[in-house]
């Protein structure tokens, strides 16, 4: 008779049942989450004893324990959901073991730390008010500038849980690279973005197609398609080359494609459904809809759009949008969509398996996003 030991933790602090040898991989999104964020809670304890050997006061530590809360938790987690559920369908395992679980875990959350770091820091040079529904962090009394030194722990955190969880494995410093080109990637995009659009000086000719689709590329694709697949495969010791660049033929395109929809929803999605009124006309952004109808536009609309574009005034933005009818930006959309994903749907088509890749990850990725509504 096969007998089974199970432990039970701490429910109620972490809403989380955990196996002493195995976890079950039949739960709910909702089960997938409360999992998941325990072993947050479990690394900031782990974090706060690599901090407490620096012999750092206690408000210190207080300090730092506040800034991996509230700016790590609180998203949807899922770039690092996604390092989970991509290393369960290429490994073909339904369940882990809970030293498995936690080290698959522990990517996700590193990618989650990036996330937070790049939040922090984006939301300063943004001079954003509110994030995830709370106040940025760098808006929260007594903290102001000194966030710019928080987003710079978030990332180093990051990196304290590679080493304690991966420095004894043989892709370690494989991990590292993966991680200072993805950082290094993406910021390009954050400064290609910064400099053609900045709030303040509202200049179309600055503007192209080109240009945004580098930024969604380098700034949104890299980090939250391609790195939670490489990840995985790295864990799961099918990180070949072949393997990584396609995964960047498909998971690029399909970042950016992401990105469209979220510039389109942002003009003409329903707020009740996406949570938030749409800003990125009076906030300057270099956006696929704006750039679309910069292409489309004859020189009388064209000249109505510099005039209104940016602008912080309701009926300026009203004005925009009337151009954006007029040049019919929203069946012009679903015509792309509708193009990009057979696009997409033909590269997963391509994809090779023999070294271990599953199309199926491409799959869910793409079925989780196409035609979304939020």
């Amino acid at each position: 008779m096969l007998c089974f030991f199970i432990k039970i933790v701490d429910t109620f602090k972490y809403g989380l049942w955990r196996g002493s040898f195995i976890i079950a991989d039949k739960m709910s999104k909702a089960e997938a989450r409360s999992k998941f964020e325990g072993v947050f809670y479990e690394l900031i304890e782990e974090i706060d004893a690599v901090v407490a050997e620096t012999k750092i006061a206690q408000p210190a530590r207080d300090w730092i324990r506040e800034n991996l809360k509230y700016n790590t938790i609180g998203g949807k987690l899922n770039r690092g959901l996604s390092v989970i559920d991509t290393y369960k369908l290429v490994t073909n395992k339904s369940e882990l073991t809970e030293e498995e679980y936690k080290k698959v875990a522990v990517l996700g959350w590193t990618i989650e730390l990036l996330q937070a770091y790049f939040l922090v820091a984006d939301d300063i040079m943004d001079a954003s008010k509110t994030r995830r529904g709370q106040p940025c962090w760098y808006l929260k009394p007594n903290v102001g500038m000194i966030a710019i030194n928080d987003a710079f722990i978030l990332e180093s955190v990051l990196y304290l849980l590679l080493k304690k969880y991966f420095r004894n494995t043989d892709y370690y410093v494989d991990l590292l690279d993966l991680y200072h080109e993805i950082t290094f990637f993406t910021e390009l995009g954050q400064l290609l973005d910064l400099i053609t659009a900045p709030e303040d000086q509202v200049d179309l000719s600055r503007f192209s197609l080109d240009k945004h689709t580098y930024i969604v590329t380098y700034k949104t694709a890299f980090y939250s398609f391609y790195l939670p697949v490489a990840l995985a495969l790295y864990m799961a010791g099918l990180a070949t080359k072949s393997n990584l660049e396609q995964c960047k033929k498909v998971l690029l395109p399909l970042g950016a494609y992401f990105q469209v929809q979220d510039d389109y929803l942002d003009c003409y999605g329903d707020p009740e459904v996406i949570g938030k009124i749409g800003t990125d006309i009076q906030d300057n952004k270099c956006g696929w809809v704006i750039n679309v109808a910069l292409e489309r536009a004859s020189p009388a609309q064209r000249e109505i759009l510099d005039n209104n574009y940016g602008r912080k005034d309701s009926e300026a933005e009203a004005r925009v949008k009337t151009v954006f009818k007029e040049l019919d930006i929203e069946p012009y959309y679903h015509q792309y969509e509708d193009k990009v994903a057979g696009e997409i749907r033909t590269l997963i088509d391509n994809v090779d398996e023999s070294e271990g890749l599953k199309k199926q990850v491409f799959t869910e990725f793409f079925n989780k996003i196409y035609k979304r509504q939020k």
